[in-house]
């Protein structure tokens, strides 16, 4: 049985469709998979028209959810050296940088308030987070100093990584593939799915760390936005916590 995605149109004015997410994700598909490089669902159907977008994938339920940080990091640093400098000259719809950001900004700005009145922030979450406010512009924008740009999955949390029986790692969900820094799928990774204690092990893996601090406060405005989707107090929570105050402490480093 084949992995069947379907998405209808996206919402005029959404993130979704400022990003043409959908759309990219049959593009990637359509024109990157067969020469990616990595491990990724096979593909035998992907359609899009004004009814929405189909995608027919190879399914890979049998696989273990996610994938240990070395492993993951991995695979990741694979994607990335593949495509440097080349991604977004070979194609050029890939997502730019900045993309969105207004949107992101402004959905930040209005999701704090409700963060903030939250008990289950450590101070230094809440510091770092009440910092990003009416910042999140700026912090996107310093993006572009963390390296050369290459091609991105642009959500490589855990959840969107499958291990196989050999240990092998695919990347699933394309639909924000993008030409960007390469230590931004890192950064990314490490906050919403690695276990503080097992940065190190990622970090490791992936080869560097360059360009970790420049990127992280733009992926503490996604952790910050994922975090308030489980409720106060809560175990899933409570991890998001301990990575963000993870990343926070990484950057107060860097300051002293």
């Amino acid at each position: 049985m084949h992995h069947i995605k379907r998405r209808s149109p996206a919402e005029p004015g959404s993130i979704a469709e400022t990003l043409n997410m959908f759309e990219s994700e049959v593009r990637f598909y359509r024109e990157i998979a067969p020469e990616v490089g990595v491990r990724v669902p096979a593909c035998y159907v992907a359609e899009s028209n004004a009814d929405g977008t189909l995608l027919e994938l190879e399914n890979l339920s049998d696989w273990a959810p996610g994938a240990e940080p070395a492993a993951g990091a991995l695979v990741l640093r694979s994607l990335h050296e593949q495509w440097t400098g080349r991604a977004h000259v070979r194609w050029p719809w890939l997502r730019p940088l900045g993309a969105g950001e207004d949107l992101v900004a402004a959905l930040y700005d209005r999701t704090w308030t409700a963060l903030a009145a939250r008990s289950d922030l450590s101070a230094p979450v809440r510091a770092a987070g009440e910092k990003l406010v009416g910042n999140v512009m700026e912090a996107d924008r310093a993006v572009v100093r963390a390296g050369a740009l290459t091609m991105v999955h642009g959500d490589a949390s855990a959840q969107h990584m499958r291990t196989g029986p050999d240990g092998e790692v695919a990347l699933l969900d394309w639909e924000d593939v993008s030409a960007a820094p390469g230590v931004l799928d890192l950064a990314w990774f490490l906050v919403s799915s690695v276990e503080p204690e097992r940065w190190g092990e990622a970090v490791d893996a992936y080869g560097t760390s360059q360009g970790l601090v420049e990127v992280m406060p733009s992926t503490m405005v996604q952790g910050y936005l994922s975090m308030s989707d489980h409720p106060d107090g809560s175990e899933a929570a409570a991890a998001w916590v301990a990575r963000l105050e993870a990343a926070a402490g990484l950057l107060s480093a860097e300051a002293r």
